[in-house]
């Protein structure tokens, strides 16, 4: 964590889709100039022939996954954010919308969860550049998992060793860590300053070959954009820090006070987290984002929540959703 600001490149715009998340609707109606349907999107840029023969509606699972490009003098740059759960689930939704993922400068992985990283080899194997940097923490190669009600461990799938990762390389940082040259930075160890925020309780690593309690997952980060005359757009994987916390944090590393976007998995799902939604929706209240798009483990009543709470700037996250800002 740091106290003083990190310079960050002012973009012109950024283009966000949604690979993978828990939920696809596509025949609800979106009122946001924002936000476009996947289908009219692609129709708009492979025309309506390629959607005849090659396109495929993408699927759900429990994963993360979004594509980020950002615009700034008339040269974009283009990084992944989290690789979903299932080996091949990223990989399929991207070609099924034409996407080309060779495009893509860099891999960053929110922490060591397998619904994150889970489909990051074969994406490795897709995009096909020798050491493409891979933005991790050191201690997503803890071995890891969570307690069950009856007190055992369920371990978690392992991250990829190093050896694993035969066309990339691991860059490892507990700092802020500017990418795709100054325009997306990864926010590093976020401070815990919240009360509410508590982290993830039932989570364990193995340490010493004894299962110990590893609640606050400091592994967990987000990304910031800043786009002009709009503000920061703060994108979480699962926010174990809390979204209060890494919005927080997010403003603090980049001196920028305006929120403009919110989204990610914002974890208000679950016995542990559900009794912390109504003073995270207050806080979030407070920030006043033009848009926020909870998805992946926010769960339903969070996210009912603050769609309640925050009507017109609530957006419900498809997968195959693309976002303009």
């Amino acid at each position: 964590m740091v106290n003083q600001t990190i310079a960050i490149r002012e973009v012109d715009g950024v283009e966000i889709v949604s690979l993978m998340d828990n939920s696809v609707d596509f025949i609800s109606t979106i009122q946001r100039k924002e936000v476009q349907q996947v289908r009219n999107w692609v129709k708009d840029r492979m025309g309506e022939e390629w959607i005849k023969k090659y396109f495929r509606l993408p699927f759900a699972e429990h994963g993360f996954s979004v594509l980020i490009q950002v615009l700034r003098d008339g040269k974009s740059h283009v990084v992944l954010f989290d690789t979903g759960i299932s080996p091949e689930g990223v990989v399929s939704n991207a070609k099924g919308m034409g996407l080309n993922l060779a495009e893509i400068e860099s891999i960053v992985l929110s922490h060591g969860h397998f619904d994150h990283f889970g489909g990051l080899l074969k994406v490795l194997q897709a995009i096909n550049k020798r050491d493409l940097p891979i933005i991790v923490h050191g201690d997503m190669f803890k071995v890891r998992g969570v307690t069950n009600p009856d007190g055992t461990v369920r371990k978690f799938p392992t991250f990829p060793a190093e050896n694993q990762v035969k066309l990339g390389k691991y860059v490892r940082t507990k700092q802020p860590y500017p990418v795709a040259d100054d325009t997306m930075l990864v926010t590093g160890e976020i401070a815990r300053k919240t009360d509410f925020e508590k982290g993830f309780p039932q989570h364990r690593a193995l340490v010493d070959g004894k299962w110990q309690p590893d609640p606050w997952i400091w592994d967990d980060r987000g990304i910031v954009i800043n786009v002009k005359q709009k503000g920061l757009v703060v994108i979480s994987g699962c926010a174990h820090a809390g979204i209060v916390n890494t919005i927080l944090y997010a403003q603090q590393i980049t001196g920028i006070a305006k929120v403009y976007a919110i989204m990610g998995g914002f974890h208000l799902a679950g016995k542990e987290c559900e009794p912390r939604i109504s003073q995270t929706v207050k806080k979030l209240k407070q920030l006043n984002p033009t848009v926020i798009v909870p998805s992946h483990c926010t769960g339903w009543r969070g996210i009912y929540a603050i769609a309640e709470a925050m009507p017109q700037a609530f957006v419900w996250n498809s997968v195959g959703n693309l976002y303009r800002f």
